[in-house]
This record gives C-alpha cells, sequence and structure tokens, in this order.
C-alpha cells in the first residue's frame, strides 16, 4: 500500500488544460504562465491538430484563440458543444469586436478574455470553469 504524503494530503492530479493558438509566442508564454502554476498543459497549433488529439484523453479544460486559420476558437466551441463534447472552454482574443463576447458566450465558452492576458485571470477562470463543470 502506498503511504500518504509527510503533510498527511493526498497528491491531487494536475488539471489538464489544453491550449490552441496559432502564434508560436503566445503558446509558449501561455504554456510557461501555466505549466509555472501547477496545470498539465498540451499546445496545438490549429483546432485541427486539437480535435485529432481528443480520441486519447480529452483535457478538462480549453484555452483557444478566436482569431485562427481554417477554424476559429468560436468554430470549434460549436463543433464541440454541436459533438456534444462538454469541454469547459475559454476564448482569448486581441480583437475586440462588437458582439464577439456574447456569440461565445452563448455558444458554451466559460469565459471570453482579451489578450494580453492578465496571468491570475487566466487561471482563476481555468479554475472557476474547471469546478463548475
Amino acid at each position: 500500500m502506498d503511504e500518504p504524503p509527510e503533510n498527511g494530503r493526498m497528491a491531487r492530479a494536475a488539471t489538464r488544460v489544453a491550449l490552441v493558438d496559432d502564434d508560436a509566442s503566445m503558446r509558449r508564454a501561455l504554456a510557461r504562465l501555466l505549466s509555472a502554476s501547477s496545470f498539465e498543459i498540451t499546445t496545438f497549433v490549429s483546432a485541427r491538430e486539437f480535435l485529432k488529439s481528443l480520441k486519447a484523453a480529452p483535457p478538462e479544460c480549453l484555452v483557444v484563440d478566436l482569431q485562427m486559420p481554417e477554424i476559429t476558437g468560436l468554430d470549434l466551441q460549436r463543433y464541440l458543444v454541436g459533438a456534444g463534447i462538454n469541454i469547459p472552454t475559454i476564448v482569448i482574443t486581441a480583437y475586440n469586436r462588437p458582439g464577439m463576447r456574447e456569440r461565445c458566450k452563448s455558444a458554451g465558452a466559460a469565459a471570453f478574455l482579451m489578450k494580453p492576458l492578465e496571468g491570475r485571470t487566466l487561471i482563476g477562470e481555468i479554475n472557476t470553469a474547471v469546478h463548475r463543470g
């Protein structure tokens, strides 16, 4: 039988977060931030690449850029909901187009955040989304 950790509390598995952003520097920066905050991060360059990974183990939360070639973050969110795949999703964007926040939220997004992101805000939204779901 395994012995409990020294502090007496059971270790909890890290929350699995998928990050989809076509901007390599943003992916690296967010992956570093979230890894340093004890999340297990898997990054993807496109929505299509993310969708291929779902057969293995779906993440507990998805952070997705709104503006991407081929499949946008909003299109990905709509697809997941339509397919009955329930992954709490946080949409991030640098473009504050009128009505976009409402469209993303009505499509099922747990949160809509503007870039540049404040680390504490993103981490808080991930924790809220995971525990709400």
